[in-house]
């Protein structure tokens, strides 16, 4: 494996530095990583926005309602 690929995350990983970023496009809460599941949750808008290839999809329309459980 070569610097550059150790240097980058899995496939279906999301970069932690990402994730110290991301907060809630509604809420601008910060976000939990469920790896299980894949998602970025809000506990506050009650949303579970999904991780497609390691690249998180931060749309309402796009998200879960947690609600729904």
């Amino acid at each position: 494996m070569t610097q550059a690929n150790a240097a980058r995350p899995a496939h279906n990983e999301v970069d932690p530095k990402l994730l110290e970023i991301l907060v809630c496009p509604l809420t601008k809460t910060t976000l939990s990583y469920d790896r299980e599941r894949q998602e970025l949750i809000s506990e506050k808008a009650r949303l579970a926005f999904p991780i497609r290839d390691g690249i998180p999809i931060m749309l309402v329309d796009e998200a879960r309602s947690l609600d729904d459980e």
